[in-house]
């Protein structure tokens, strides 16, 4: 059976996820095929929470396609067990993979808050990280922590916000502990 076989007889099947299984998925990632990519991707998905730790190991690839791939995947996914690994790609040297860590996060929703906090403490002069955040911020849905995330959301605003930021991403951080 070809690697497309295997791939959509996976798919369709519902079959348990192995070593066996997504190590080729994680290699066809960065085919110059994109009809290749979207299939490992799809499969990848299906696959989730088994298939988040080479996601996260492709996500660090020198390969452009890999981790513009993987971060999609990951995003598709929404385990909260690549939340780090999402923040890392905060800063990407792509703007997509940026953008598509930023949309994994939303997609983890409040359990990705916590460390993006912390990130942005800890980072306060990435601007990468800053407009990572401000995206998620914005974007999360209507929940109880909106309120005390608004000013760090208003402080990302700002055009000067690294300190405002590191300050106001603490005070939020101390009440949602």
């Amino acid at each position: 059976m070809n690697r497309k076989n295997a791939t959509e007889a996976y798919v369709t099947q519902g079959n348990v996820a192995s070593v066996r299984t997504i190590k080729p998925l994680i290699a066809d990632l960065c085919s110059t095929d994109g009809t290749v990519r979207v299939r490992a991707r799809k499969s990848l998905v299906n696959i989730g929470h088994a298939a988040v730790r080479p996601l996260v190991k492709a996500l660090a690839s020198k390969q452009e396609w890999a981790r513009w791939e993987a971060a999609k995947t990951l995003a598709q996914i929404g385990d909260p067990s690549a939340t780090q690994a999402l923040i890392g790609a905060l800063q990407d040297k792509m703007f997509d993979v940026r953008w598509l860590a930023a949309e994994g996060l939303i997609h983890i929703g409040e359990k990705a808050i916590k460390p993006l906090l912390e990130a942005v403490i800890q980072q306060p002069d990435s601007l990468w990280i800053r407009e990572g955040t401000h995206h998620i911020l914005h974007e999360l849905p209507e929940n109880t922590l909106k309120e005390t995330l608004k000013p760090v959301l208003n402080a990302l605003e700002d055009v000067e916000p690294s300190l405002e930021v590191a300050i106001a991403a603490k005070a939020a951080l101390d009440v949602i502990k």
